[in-house]
């Protein structure tokens, strides 16, 4: 045995979609997932995994699994290692702690302007913020944590005027998504020219199978060998 269900039981991301979806009892899907995350990591001896804050516990599952492995069964398996940028989680548009797509409160990539401005015009912001001229708390508000990340030129002095009432919410949300939409503008363009060329994209996912199944082939290989099963 690798891991247990009580290991499994104790994963935080796990803890945070039972509160926040009110599951009332987990299933195997629940406590499996991780699992299948660090098949697929440990398969293709990943060594570095790109992933959001909210993942980390999971390649700290994917971590614990190779070393058991390698353990009982001899070295296999790099133990990987997460990768994580300055903005490794962005809350939900609702306030919550991250985007969710089971939430429903996430800004997509493949979101055009005018979606991405409705959405952040129901944006959470500072709750005592009533009128424009009321100071504001942009520490509280989720769309100064959006002007941070896409907008840091400016975000001195947003964070002046919010404080002194001097800029009013639907001023700051215009220009927020406005920033956003134009970091988000050449993944739509490549979305486009992806999306007019579906034989590329084809070709692409057939060579990537095609490597994906020789490196997936020799790792199973080895793990047959270690665990002496032919």
């Amino acid at each position: 045995m690798l891991i247990t269900a009580n290991r499994l039981e104790r994963n935080p991301s796990l803890k945070d979609q039972i509160r926040d979806l009110n599951i009332q009892q987990t299933v195997y899907g629940h406590l499996g997932y991780p699992v299948l995350q660090a098949a697929d990591i440990l398969l293709y001896k990943g060594e570095a995994v790109p992933v959001g804050e909210d993942q980390v516990p999971h390649v700290e599952i994917t971590r614990e699994i190779a070393r058991k492995f390698n353990n009982q069964y001899g070295e296999v398996f790099p133990e990987p290692d997460p990768l994580l940028t300055v903005f490794a989680r962005l809350a939900g548009l609702d306030g919550v702690a991250k985007m969710s797509k089971s939430l429903g409160n996430t800004i997509l990539l493949s979101d055009d302007p005018e979606t991405v401005k409705q959405k952040i015009r129901k944006a959470v912001t500072d709750i005592q913020k009533l009128r424009k001229n009321d100071p504001g708390r942009p520490e509280v508000c989720v769309v100064f944590s959006y002007h941070k990340k896409f907008n840091p030129a400016e975000v001195e002095e947003i964070e002046t005027g919010c404080r002194s009432g001097a800029l009013g919410c639907v001023d700051c949300k215009l220009n927020c998504s406005a920033k956003i939409s134009t970091f988000l503008a050449p993944v739509l363009q490549k979305r486009s020219e992806l999306e007019n060329d579906l034989s590329l994209v084809l070709d692409v996912i057939s060579e990537g199978e095609r490597d994906a199944r020789i490196t997936a082939g020799a790792t199973m290989n080895e793990v047959r060998t270690n665990m002496k099963m032919g």
